[in-house]
């Protein structure tokens, strides 16, 4: 593993995305909102989501220069994101929550992890 991620912008930009989706989910915006209640996400838990986005802000930003903390950071986003669209499968929410959101951001996590982590 390289002494820092190479290239470091796509830890950043990744750190930026989640740290807006940390803000939109700590007073939950209506779409998020609706999209939790569309998987049958547990209202009671709701609160648990910002906080963990926010971590996962500071183990990217903190990876830039402790690669492995960013390295798991990164792997646990691919795990959070696959969970999601497990929870859009389940819930038959298969319309832009699942394929925009949920896969979008699967999609900018995995190669996050490979090209700034792995390859």
């Amino acid at each position: 593993m390289a002494s820092l991620p190479d290239p470091v912008w796509p830890v950043v930009v990744l750190a930026a995305i989640t740290a807006f989706d940390a803000a939109i989910s700590w007073k939950p915006v209506r779409f998020v909102a609706e999209c939790w209640d569309d998987v049958r996400f547990p209202r009671r838990l709701w609160w648990m989501l910002a906080p963990i986005k926010a971590a996962a802000v500071l183990g990217l930003v903190g990876g830039i220069w402790i690669p492995w903390l960013g390295l798991v950071t990164s792997a646990c986003l691919v795990a959070y994101f696959v969970v999601a669209i497990g929870m859009h499968v389940r819930a038959r929410d298969l319309g832009r929550n699942l394929f925009v959101n949920a896969t979008g951001m699967l999609v900018i996590c995995v190669a996050v992890l490979l090209w700034s982590f792995l390859l």
